[in-house]
């Protein structure tokens, strides 16, 4: 199976997946942004402890537009990085989105 393939399979199997770096400050800052509106499990990959990370950032640039990350899916569809994540959640869209796609 290809790298967007298996992307596309686990956004339509869950709720909420997050495509991240351990390290990186938007990524830490979008999973704190889901964390403020109470959700607790999602699906979380850390690129950068992937052997194949580089390959799935490919991916998800065919499938966003963009390599880099967070790449955040809510409900099936791609909802933006840290700094989307981040702006939803203060405008109060973003656990209203959670709540509609049955994450929380």
């Amino acid at each position: 199976m290809s790298k967007i393939s298996e992307i596309k399979l686990k956004v339509s199997e869950n709720k909420v997946v997050v495509y991240s770096k351990t390290y990186c400050p938007f990524c830490k800052k979008a999973k704190s942004a889901l964390g403020e509106t109470g959700l607790k499990d999602y699906v979380l990959f850390e690129l950068d402890t992937m052997d194949d990370g580089d390959a799935y950032q490919d991916a998800l640039k065919e499938i966003t537009g963009a390599r880099s990350v967070p790449r955040v899916f809510i409900g099936g569809k791609f909802v933006g990085g840290g700094d989307d994540v981040k702006s939803l959640h203060s405008r109060g869209e973003l656990k209203k989105m959670l709540v509609e796609c049955g994450a929380l």
